[in-house]
């Protein structure tokens, strides 16, 4: 008989692949066959992504998820189906996404896990590099070697590799420690004038990448409020005091916004910015605290060496929070 029913249990834990619980099942799922198909799907990004917990406190910690995904097939008669089952599948989740043209599950980079080959760093600063551990056997940054290990634990599995200040190139290799996967230029900037700003947001891999802003920013606040007409008329002298306000405010708030700029860079940095204005979690490093932003342009025009000779992107942030704590 041919299948008519499949039943998936989504299992999401952290941990070794295979170390889950009954606690572990989030979702029970059962779809039958539409007559005219030979398959049955299901889509399950959105469910998992409720189980990864994106947070980030200049930490730099592995935000990923084994999912075992357990499919028990029946046959037209509610009978168990005896080919291949239940099949057992088990994957490693991260919060990242694949564009239109990488079509559908596309399999994302398996080593160094951002898209351009530059990474700019304020002189004398170190760096972090994010790296899918499984994939990369050794690191060599300018000649030294760092190797890479994976214990099969999802608090490793995504590696931030520390770039020593003022390094200068970073060639990152496969397993078999020979293969060379990727090289990356550092630039390492002196700014005597502006302060640089770290911006760190969640890329196309769904891990941390840092990208800094060296040249001139300014600061907005923005106040909104709301008023009313009050009356002021004392009523046994029949008179009012000029020093009593007859419109008053209420419910007196802010938002700060934040325009930077990237300063000079390559045109390999476009997919970095882009990569920004795409991401749900960006934050800030300012006054030696994390803050959380909201990328507030929605626009990006791509500058080019070609149209543009220099590129350099101004962007306007604002923080995800308003001015006066309204946290209750």
């Amino acid at each position: 008989m041919a299948i008519s029913t499949a039943q998936l249990s989504l299992y999401i834990y952290t941990g070794t692949s295979g170390s889950y619980t009954s606690s572990d099942l989030k979702y029970t799922i059962q779809k039958e066959r539409i007559n005219a198909d030979d398959k049955i799907n299901f889509e399950v990004s959105e469910l998992i992504r409720d189980y990864i917990n994106v947070d980030f406190n200049n930490d730099y910690l592995s935000k990923c998820v084994w999912v075992t995904a357990i499919t028990n097939l029946f046959d037209e008669n509610n009978q168990p189906y005896t080919y291949s089952n239940p099949q057992n599948d088990t994957y490693l989740a991260l919060d990242g996404y694949g564009y239109f043209e990488d079509e559908v599950n596309p399999e994302l980079s398996r080593n160094a896990l951002i898209t351009s080959n530059n990474i700019y760093l304020p002189e004398g600063t170190t760096g972090k590099l994010p790296i899918f551990a499984e994939g990369v056997g050794k690191i060599t940054i300018d000649g030294s070697d760092t190797e890479i290990t994976d214990d099969g634990n999802t608090n490793q599995k995504i590696q931030y590799v520390t770039i020593p200040a003022d390094s200068s190139t970073i060639q990152v290799y496969d397993t078999d420690d020979s293969t060379l996967l990727k090289t990356i230029s550092v630039t390492n900037i002196c700014e005597p004038k502006f302060t640089p700003y770290k911006i760190t947001f969640v890329n196309k891999y769904g891990v941390f990448q840092d990208l800094y802003m060296f040249k001139k920013s300014m600061e907005n606040l923005n106040v909104t409020d709301e008023r009313f007409r009050r009356n002021t008329i004392v009523n046994n002298t029949t008179s009012y005091a000029t020093n009593a306000a007859q419109s008053e405010r209420y419910n007196v708030n802010a938002q700060t916004s934040l325009t930077v700029n990237t300063g000079f860079i390559k045109e390999d940095m476009n997919s970095t910015i882009e990569e920004m204005f795409l991401s749900e979690n960006v934050w800030i490093r300012y006054e030696n605290k994390t803050l959380p932003v909201l990328p507030k342009s929605k626009s990006l025009a791509y500058k080019t060496v070609l149209n543009d000779k220099l590129i350099n992107y101004t962007v306007e942030l604002e923080f995800a929070f308003t001015k006066i704590n309204s946290v209750r």
